[in-house]
């Protein structure tokens, strides 16, 4: 680390994560001795830090110090934040869906299309009781929700978020210099009494995953939308974004908390049903967030490309392809009960109600992810998804077979020394 003012101090940190120098978790010096060892002022490197902690480069994490964060919104020469996986091993942690259970992409991209994709999508949303509202389209879950967060926010608010959550979410909000503000959850979803707390505290926007929640398979119960529901009516002013990436995928039924504020939207992205090339999302929002984000792209990527929205309205009216979808849902459900229940039956904490992932809450998360790789399976490390939460990793359950759960649960239990994790939540 270099340099003699503060510009020239992040750059020089910048480049030393690009290059791989400076490792995802690397600890950086505290502030005055940074500022003693390049005979500078210790406000000259607090700004310094200061503006890489808004670009989501580093963080700060009290008397554990500041550090680069896991996934710097950097790319590196070597791509240094991604943990690549063992040759030879399986990967259980892309958190994709099953290639052999997607429908065939080059005929829909070649079909005609009959309608139009907003059409579709509000009539399908309508059906699953959705709010109703203004439809776009977006490319993607994760852009949809950065137009949603820049429509309303500004650097510095906050942002309350599931723990554990998205890791690509708490990414984007790191890069977008937002503030995540955790909130518990279990398996019917986020705390309400800890998501008064932080909507009281100042939270000006939250993001709700309603089905599939990743990393957990958290799904909202009838109940739990009740509660939240009667939480968010409490405060109107703050924006409600909703997730619901598995759309058809999940067999469990939609309780939407949407519509309750001035604020809100629901988006559903078409990767987890049709296919990750598909980068494209309808959401439904309140006429003021709906023009504000059709404002900015249309300063921006302008539109989303015609010819995904007609792949994906070719797939999404095929009867052929609903059916093949919930087949793909049951493969699905047969291999997380599996693997959630062969962990279970060993003494390990898993849960995943929905989707494609299960979280598996262990005593020291790096220690398992290790052996597991060694022993031939790559997960993915809890740390990626955690603020405040316990220890664990997730397991996306696309790459394995039901055939190979119990191998896989046995590799679990050595790899943790047959020891829980406590409660999943």
């Amino acid at each position: 680390m270099v340099g003699g003012t503060a510009i020239e101090i992040s750059a020089s940190i910048e480049t030393g994560v690009r290059s791989g120098a400076l490792a995802p978790g690397a600890g950086l010096p505290p502030v005055r001795t940074l500022a003693a060892d390049l005979q500078v002022s210790p406000a000259t490197v607090a700004a310094a830090y200061q503006a890489l902690r808004g670009r989501g480069v580093i963080e700060t994490l009290g008397r554990n110090g500041t550090r680069v964060r896991p996934r710097p919104p950097v790319v590196g020469e070597r791509g240094q934040w991604r943990l690549g996986v063992p040759a030879g091993a399986i990967d259980l942690s892309s958190g994709t869906p099953d290639p052999r259970l997607l429908p065939d992409l080059d005929a829909a991209v070649c079909a005609p299309a009959h309608g139009d994709l907003a059409t579709l999508a509000r009539d399908a949303f309508a059906g699953d009781g959705v709010a109703p509202g203004v439809v776009g389209i977006a490319a993607g879950a994760l852009d949809a929700i950065e137009r949603l967060l820049g429509a309303h926010l500004r650097p510095g608010d906050k942002v309350a978020v599931e723990d554990p959550g998205w890791a690509n979410l708490l990414d984007l909000i790191a890069a977008l210099g937002l503030v995540p503000v955790p909130v518990a959850m279990d398996e019917d979803g986020p705390s309400p009494s800890e998501l008064s707390s932080v909507l009281g505290a100042g939270a000006r926007a939250v993001v709700i995953t309603t089905r599939a929640q990743n990393p957990t398979g958290a799904a909202v119960t009838a109940a739990r939308a009740g509660a939240l529901r009667l939480v968010l009516a409490r405060f109107p002013d703050v924006l409600v974004i909703e997730d619901d990436h598995a759309g058809p995928l999940s067999a469990l039924p939609l309780h939407s908390v949407c519509g309750i504020g001035t604020r809100w939207a629901f988006v559903r992205s078409v990767s987890k049903p049709y296919g990750p090339d598909l980068r494209c999302a309808p959401f439904v929002a309140d006429p003021v967030t709906a023009a504000r984000v059709d404002g900015r792209q249309r300063l921006g990527t302008g539109w989303v490309s015609t010819l995904l929205q007609r792949a994906v309205v070719t797939l999404w009216s095929s009867a052929e392809v609903a059916a093949q979808v919930r087949a793909a849902g049951r493969s699905y459900d047969r291999r997380r009960d599996g693997l959630v229940r062969a962990l279970r039956e060993r003494g390990l904490d898993a849960v995943g109600r929905t989707g494609i992932n299960v979280w598996v809450r262990v005593p020291d998360e790096t220690l398992a992810v290790s052996a597991l790789r060694e022993a031939g399976w790559a997960v993915a490390p809890g740390a990626l998804y955690r603020i405040s939460s316990a220890p664990g990793f997730r397991v996306t359950i696309s790459a394995l077979d039901e055939s190979a759960i119990p191998v896989f649960a046995d590799a679990v239990v050595a790899a943790v020394g047959g020891r829980s994790g406590g409660r999943a939540w």
